[in-house]
């Protein structure tokens, strides 16, 4: 062994070995971070989203009401059995459920975790709620069981200390190689490390096929990746069935109101029915844009994606947004150069409908709003600039950050038709496309300002 040490070989062994154990740990552990991330997030929003929907049922039917709808969501054999609900009177006596020890929230609420006992002897079930402080003083929890999140997150453990023990012995093989050799190779087997650990787990290792042993270790990398992938593809399928399984219950539920409407005369129940109907079709297109987010999200941009002409594209956009501006007393100016990107048409042609909805939503009688198209060049980098302004009360500049969160919605805004997703589908979709988005000041108004790639 003390022979061996002064080795090239097995100095070259030593440094493979520690290159390989680093590279995992920091793959894994950021893999591991960002799926228990996307988890929480995802079950607060969920939970979020089911609060708010019981609170607006509150407002409607007050508390015998919104005590009704959590027995029947108890009691539903077709529910969520992951679901959890309390509620307390203002008094502190329970009305429904068993409320965790807390300080007593706000209206605005408050986030707190606590554990349930399990069907199970000895085992405890970590629970994510919401409380929230009704008009009446009555406190209503929300909350989702963490069990498949929680099995998720300990089968990733298991798989990542198979990976790193496996990376461990194929990182010591591979440093018996000759130096040049194996220099070259690594080179570019550290290109490809350090892509996946910035994101681009799509990434793989290229092979030569000559199933030697720097072949062997390429390949296994790749079935690593292929494994973590196949993870993360299991959450965000789950996060889609999350969303889809809500919306078809909605869709039953939608479907069934719409009949009792039709047959429905007393003017009073109807407009009942018109308002259920409203909220419902919100409810829906809320769903529909969470799903169209986890897709884009979740499918990094083809290298070979289709150049477009932008300027046709906003053309098109402009051309089906100038008959509504014109109704509301409003002109779309338009002042656009002839450029090309590369990216995917549906999602870039999304992106410039949700701006100019946007812009002409808020934008005032007798005004305009302005897209301009054309190319940024510097220095730094050449990029094509979209920018989408109004007229109308704009956005503080303190308030532009959380804007493009999902479900977020300004005070002064609330009024106005909407779910809070428009802008965290613009976001995504200029991310999906490498670009940048920037709020502005229009003096007065709003500016949008995306920056895309020039490609």
């Amino acid at each position: 062994m003390k022979r061996l040490l002064p080795s090239t070989s097995a100095k070259l062994a030593l440094i493979v070995m520690g290159f390989f154990l680093a590279a995992f740990v920091l793959i894994g552990a950021g893999v591991y971070v960002a799926v228990s991330t996307l988890l929480l997030q995802d079950t607060r929003e969920l939970v979020k989203s089911d609060a708010i929907t019981l609170v607006d049922i509150y407002r409607e039917g007050g508390q015998a009401a919104l005590l009704n709808e959590l027995q029947f969501r108890i009691q539903d054999p077709e529910g969520d059995p992951d679901a959890v609900y309390a509620l307390t009177d203002a008094q502190g006596g329970s009305l429904l459920g068993r409320m965790p020890e807390a300080r007593k929230p706000g209206p605005r609420g408050r986030w707190v975790q606590f554990n349930e006992h399990a069907p199970e002897p000895g085992q405890t079930l970590r629970v994510m709620a919401y409380t929230q402080t009704l008009r009446s003083g009555e406190v209503l929890l929300t909350g989702q069981r963490l069990q498949a999140q929680d099995q998720l997150l300990a089968v990733m453990k298991q798989a990542a200390l198979v990976t790193l023990l496996t990376a461990a012995g194929l990182g010591a093989l591979v440093g018996w190689l000759i130096s040049r050799w194996v220099a070259r190779r690594l080179r570019n087997l550290d290109a490809t490390v350090a892509r996946v650990s910035s994101g681009e787990l799509g990434l793989r290792a290229t092979l030569d096929h000559s199933d030697d042993a720097f072949d062997q270790v390429a390949q296994r990398f790749n079935g690593m990746l292929d494994r973590i992938e196949d993870l993360l593809s299991g959450v965000r399928h789950a996060t889609d069935h999350i969303a889809h399984d809500l919306r078809t219950p909605l869709t039953r539920l939608r479907n069934r109101l719409e009949d009792l409407r039709q047959h429905q005369t007393d003017s009073g129940v109807q407009h009942k029915l018109d308002r259920a109907l409203a909220e419902t079709d919100q409810l829906l297109q809320s769903f529909g844009a969470l799903l169209r987010l986890a897709r884009i999200e979740a499918q990094p941009l083809e290298e070979d994606a289709p150049l477009l002409a932008l300027r046709d594209l906003v053309e098109d956009a402009v051309e089906l947004y100038a008959p509504i501006g014109a109704e509301r007393q409003i002109q779309v100016q338009t002042a656009l150069d002839d450029v090309h990107v590369r990216g995917d048409r549906d999602q870039l042609f999304q992106l410039v409908v949700n701006l100019l909805d946007n812009a002409l939503k808020y934008a005032p009688p007798d005004s305009s709003v302005d897209v301009t198209l054309d190319v940024q060049e510097n220095a730094q980098e050449a990029a094509v600039r979209l920018q989408v302004a109004d007229h109308g009360p704009g956005i503080p500049e303190a308030e532009r950050a959380r804007v493009f969160d999902r479900f977020q919605r300004l005070e002064a805004h609330r009024g106005s038709p909407g779910v809070g997703l428009g802008l965290s589908l613009v976001r995504a979709i200029v991310t999906h496309h490498g670009g940048r988005i920037a709020l502005q000041d229009n003096d007065p108004g709003l500016r949008v300002v995306v920056m895309l790639p020039l490609r």
